[in-house]
């Protein structure tokens, strides 16, 4: 008889332990997934975002340049504005997903908009120059808080 419940309870310890460890490699595995979810999801938050700073970059400066020049530029003016809409959606996602990224790209999306009003084409290079400069300082700081 006391064969029969040593039998017993070391099964139902056996199944116990058996299920303690099925349930831990579920949860590592849900928090694997659930990372690699937010990394990818991420990822696509600032390629979105570095890729509409880079078009409102070429519409602002092809805007400015033709009004520096003296020539029509309405046409240019609502393709600048379409583009610079096109930021706020990315722009969000990179705030919620990476917070600690929000400051950098904003630091991006403002030297774009600095592009508007150039004094002449000597500001508009400079602006643009800066413009390129902090987008790409964006996407080295994304790398970085990525690849950690």
């Amino acid at each position: 008889m006391w064969q029969s419940i040593i039998a017993i309870l070391g099964t139902l310890a056996g199944a116990s332990i058996t299920a303690w460890f099925q349930q831990r490699g579920q949860r590592a595995e849900r928090a694997a997934a659930a990372t690699a979810t937010h990394r990818r999801d991420a990822l696509d938050a600032v390629t979105d975002l570095v890729t509409a700073l880079a078009a409102h970059r070429k519409a602002m400066w092809l805007r400015e340049d033709a009004r520096l020049a003296g020539a029509d530029w309405d046409g240019l003016r609502d393709a600048s504005h379409a583009t610079r809409d096109a930021i706020t959606a990315p722009a969000v996602r990179v705030a919620i997903l990476l917070p600690a990224l929000a400051p950098t790209a904003q630091a991006a999306a403002t030297a774009v908009y600095a592009l508007r009003g150039a004094t002449d084409h000597t500001t508009l290079d400079t602006a643009r120059e800066d413009a390129v400069t902090a987008t790409d300082q964006l996407t080295q700081a994304a790398g970085r808080l990525l690849a950690a």
